[in-house]
């Protein structure tokens, strides 16, 4: 099957997506630095398939994977054998999209004597069993600075129904940090993989094609409507602007490409690497713009005038960009 793929880099308004491990009573928001100084707050890209998958068993009935640990304390990993794995990729989705690593653990063997006297060890190395994802996920990365905002919390709803009048007075006091910002993130997925297995340069399709749709179809329609469910909030994370589609190669083309700028209380979508990674040729005289569909939601960024000019569909409805490219991908499948 000749190679396609499919990528998006998407834009959504955000807040504190992914706290670390923190300590004592004040929680920490998953943070790094950049050398312009500044402070940015991440979502990881392990929280992003977390979520994705949840909703992908709770919209669509995707049946999630068994697990198991290796030893008492050892890996906690999918709970399948070799041998079943045509099987598996046929029956889990998250399996077929997001692949997988099964170790086993090193088999250690009694001392023995060699051909010479020596002692050896009878030993087995240990071995594993992967599938590199066929969808790949950036970290969800925020366009705006954090700037040391916290969160006061107390648990005195609870504490003023204490009997002892005293002990009300320690009302579980903590400190959180906080960051409201536009966050970016961008997911990749190798249509020419889905539904199939690959031992060494053989390749073996163990789905049909309309069952590849459908699995594309469903996760596009998870990231559409995609949210993030922490500390007793739902965040929304569909997208208010979002950029791509199907191409000739499989490469994330605006991953680190969508920049945001606030003026006089509005914000802009900066053009230039936008205007630059468009314009760029794939081969045979095409352009990335070519193959490139841009949605938006109206009221957002002021600028969606001068972005839209940048393609030949100019800006759609997010909607839109959806069911385009899953028209694309339908052609790709020869789903009728």
């Amino acid at each position: 099957m000749v190679k396609k793929g499919f990528t998006a880099s998407i834009i959504f308004l955000g807040n504190s997506l992914n706290y670390g491990e923190g300590f004592s009573n004040f929680s920490e928001l998953k943070k790094f630095a950049r050398g312009d100084g500044n402070l940015y707050t991440f979502g990881s890209r392990q929280s992003l398939r977390y979520d994705i998958v949840r909703l992908g068993s709770e919209r669509f009935g995707w049946e999630l994977v068994e697990t198991k640990r290796e030893g008492q304390k050892g890996t906690i990993q999918f709970k399948i054998e070799e041998k079943d794995i045509a099987e598996a990729i046929k029956k889990y989705e998250e399996l077929d999209l997001f692949g997988y690593m099964i170790t086993k653990r090193a088999q250690r063997g009694k001392k023995k004597k060699g051909n010479e006297g020596e002692e050896t060890k009878d030993e087995e190395k240990g071995e594993s069993l992967t599938r590199s994802a066929v969808v790949r996920l950036s970290n969800a990365i925020s366009l705006e600075p954090y700037k040391n905002d916290l969160e006061f919390l107390s648990n005195k709803g609870m504490a003023d129904r204490l009997e002892d009048k005293e002990k009300n007075r320690n009302a579980n006091i903590a400190n959180i940090e906080f960051h409201n910002s536009f966050y970016t993130y961008t997911i990749t997925i190798d249509l020419s993989r889905v539904g199939v297995i690959e031992d060494n340069k053989n390749v073996k399709e163990v789905v049909e094609k309309e069952e590849k749709f459908k699995r594309v179809s469903e996760l596009l329609d998870v990231i559409k409507f995609l949210n993030r469910n922490i500390r007793g909030r739902c965040e929304n994370l569909s997208p208010l602007f979002i950029i791509g589609g199907v191409y000739d190669i499989v490469h994330p083309f605006f991953l680190g490409r969508l920049q945001v700028k606030g003026l006089n209380q509005k914000y802009y979508i900066v053009k230039e690497p936008i205007e630059s990674t468009l314009n760029m040729q794939i081969w045979n005289n095409k352009k990335v713009k070519d193959d490139t569909y841009i949605g938006a939601m109206p009221g957002v960024f002021e600028n969606l005038d001068e972005i839209g000019s940048l393609v030949p569909s100019g800006v759609i409805s997010v909607d839109e960009f959806f069911n385009n490219v899953k028209e694309k991908i339908k052609d790709y499948y020869e789903v009728k």
